[in-house]
């Protein structure tokens, strides 16, 4: 970024999503005054910012990244397929990759991410095979600190049944925040399980791990709910695609049981609906988690974009927003619900405090034109403001042009 930007401690005339127009003042890092629009005057003041046509909104947090793969799919060259697939191919490409050049992929994604409007991102690093298992986390280290002022980034140390205890350790000393894992993939899943749980206790951090990431096979969400039941640190479980498959009485149990442990949930649409169901050519299922019944039973619920480009979904923006529409789309939730989704039921998996355009909320906030929430997943308009911290730290302007002679108003 070149330089400081000017921060309003005003934002004039934006539009809620409940519809209403207001002005809103930061403080510091806070909300401190939510009030309804006053009349603009002609010229504004030194610190006020016209928000006439934006509809302002929490700033969406990305409750599972992994910025270590992201932009890899053009050097990998991977086949179009399957997680299996997916895996093979990450490990092979991975294998070649560097840390400079994990650091300048991950970089670019997290800082584009930043100017669509997201302001906290947990993203996944690998830990890879050796001589080195730890230059994806230095990478990721690396990325957290140059961007420390505009984005909040947590690491979650992912390995398998494959990587050593002291490997998982000494990514957790160097200072990776949260202990991850794919128990569902081990040849005793229950075992990995349990040593993943084991090795977050000792270390004593949260933990956020692979869950059940296909249509059939393994469910280890009961016991992981289970082992995390009363523990001191948060717990989360990102995709979840079986809870998708279960009849509804064993899925009504097995939700008790997410419920009773507080286990955040955190869906994946994008990259889950590509990688589910290609063994089914004929009524392909969605592949998603049981997204409905968990928000009617109260479950902690978030969404995010997963992976971006990489060998595990050739696809996606990075944008919050385009989550949101994949939310409505597949997952049939409606537009209050998708876009709360990724912003502070995001936030609250992620244990980060509420924010948003609320008094007394921390001022995490984007300003996207739009008339309505509809309008804006709907649109994803690129015309935004980005605010961290009560900071404006990114604004995106859109020109567009048309070789046509304005309209009538009945033409």
């Amino acid at each position: 970024m070149p330089g400081p930007m000017r921060t309003p401690r005003v934002l004039r005339g934006a539009r809620l999503t409940d519809r209403s127009l207001v002005d809103v003042r930061l403080d510091g890092e806070l909300v401190t005054e939510v009030s309804p629009a006053a009349p603009l005057s002609s010229v504004l003041g030194d610190h006020e910012l016209d928000l006439s046509g934006f509809l302002l909104i929490t700033a969406p947090a990305e409750p599972h990244a992994h910025l270590d793969k992201a932009g890899s799919w053009d050097a990998a060259e991977p086949p179009f397929g399957d997680l299996i697939k997916a895996v093979d191919s990450w490990r092979a490409f991975s294998a070649t990759e560097s840390e400079d050049g994990i650091y300048r992929r991950a970089l670019a994604q997290a800082t584009a991410m930043v100017q669509a409007g997201t302001t906290a991102i947990r993203s996944h690093v690998d830990l890879l095979g050796e001589p080195d298992p730890l230059r994806g986390v230095r990478a990721l280290l690396r990325v957290q600190e140059r961007l420390a002022s505009v984005l909040d980034l947590q690491l979650v140390a992912l390995g398998g049944e494959w990587t050593p205890d002291e490997v998982f350790e000494a990514a957790l000393d160097a200072g990776v925040d949260i202990m991850g894992g794919v128990p569902h993939l081990a040849e005793d899943p229950s075992a990995e399980l349990r040593r993943n749980v084991a090795l977050a206790d000792r270390k004593a951090v949260p933990m956020d791990l692979h869950t059940d990431e296909s249509l059939d096979g393994p469910l280890t969400i009961r016991e992981y709910a289970r082992l995390v039941r009363g523990r001191a640190q948060p717990a989360s479980a990102g995709h979840c695609v079986r809870l998708g498959t279960l009849p509804a009485k064993e899925l009504a149990e097995v939700i008790a049981e997410i419920a009773a442990a507080d286990l955040g949930i955190i869906s994946l649409p994008i990259t889950n609906l590509y990688l589910q169901g290609w063994e089914h050519p004929v009524s392909t299922p969605r592949g998603l988690t049981a997204l409905r019944a968990l928000l009617d039973a109260g479950v902690r619920l978030g969404a995010g974009a997963d992976n971006v480009r990489d060998p595990f979904n050739p696809v996606g923006r990075g944008d919050a927003l385009e989550t949101a529409s994949l939310l409505v789309t597949a997952g049939h939730l409606n537009l209050h619900e998708s876009l709360t989704a990724v912003t502070n039921g995001a936030r609250s998996v992620m244990s980060l405090p509420l924010a948003g355009p609320t008094v007394g909320a921390k001022a995490e906030l984007l300003a996207v034109r739009a008339e309505s929430i509809g309008d804006a997943i709907a649109t994803g308009s690129a015309d935004r403001y980005v605010f961290h911290e009560g900071r404006l730290i990114a604004q995106s302007h859109v020109v567009q042009e048309l070789a046509l002679e304005p309209l009538g108003v009945l033409a």
